[in-house]
């Protein structure tokens, strides 16, 4: 398909200090999500960087880095900034592939870019799995997507959604059926699109979910969604999932 997926990394993190750079069995957190992103399809695999510190150690392990700007306010301006030091434009694919997730399987890369490539309509497409839990449901931290028939997002939230017309008199027992969805962060983009995307103004809905994909959907831009069976594996947002990926990659995976 000759996409690119580009890896967005900062230094600054509020729970974890310079998390790009940990150290996850004798590589950097970064170069582990870089060389997972390199067993899908993609052309090229390319970190865009917000430090000469990161850029240089995707340098010392054959990674290839951009330096961005320090001062993005989200990871799409940086991709964008990223996409035009690339020459990247028009319809060329780009995956986004969040630099703190070093699990991240190949196949659901492959997955969400091809999903682009096949729906024309769409200005994006990311990846849902079904809930498993009521306290997944019911955790903000964790979005939900709502589809439409034809597989493209109804909408994003951090409330539980779908909510059945009784569900507060009877409390959360148990999950609506069928499953509801768990939003993935990971994105497929066309380029000329995440080159404009920076500049459409803030949706109204997006600062009150405080989720950035809601601005397309305001904007009235399609996203295809992509359903795999299962979840991901866990990205690092705190110092315990650091040491779960340690544990796993210290038995020899890759």
């Amino acid at each position: 398909m000759g996409f690119t997926v580009l890896i967005p990394a900062r230094l600054a993190s509020s729970r974890l200090p310079d998390k790009p750079l940990a150290d996850i069995a004798g590589l950097p957190m970064v170069v582990r999500v870089a060389q997972r992103a390199e067993q899908s399809s993609a052309a090229q695999v390319v970190v865009a960087a917000d430090s000469e510190r990161i850029a240089d150690a995707c340098s010392r392990h054959g990674v290839r880095a951009v330096l961005t700007r320090a001062d993005h306010a989200s990871g799409s301006d940086r991709l964008a900034e990223a996409c035009g030091h690339l020459g990247l434009a028009g319809d060329d694919v780009v995956v986004n592939v969040q630099g703190d997730e070093p699990l991240i399987a190949p196949a659901l890369i492959d997955a969400v870019a091809a999903l682009l490539e096949a729906r024309r309509e769409a200005s994006m497409s990311t990846a849902a799995h079904p809930i498993a839990s009521v306290a997944d449901f019911i955790n903000p931290n964790v979005v939900k997507v709502v589809l439409q028939a034809n597989g493209l997002a109804l909408y994003f939230s951090r409330a539980p959604i779908p909510w059945w017309r009784d569900g507060f008199a009877a409390g959360v027992s148990a999950l609506p059926d069928p499953a509801p969805l768990r939003h993935v962060g990971i994105y497929g983009y066309r380029a000329s699109f995440l080159l404009d995307f920076p500049q459409l103004p803030a949706a109204p809905v997006e600062s009150c979910e405080a989720l950035e994909q809601l601005r397309a959907l305001w904007h009235g831009h399609r996203i295809a969604v992509h359903v795999s069976a299962a979840a991901p594996g866990a990205g690092v947002d705190t110092p315990e999932d650091l040491e779960r990926v340690r544990a796993f990659f210290s038995q020899g995976a890759r």
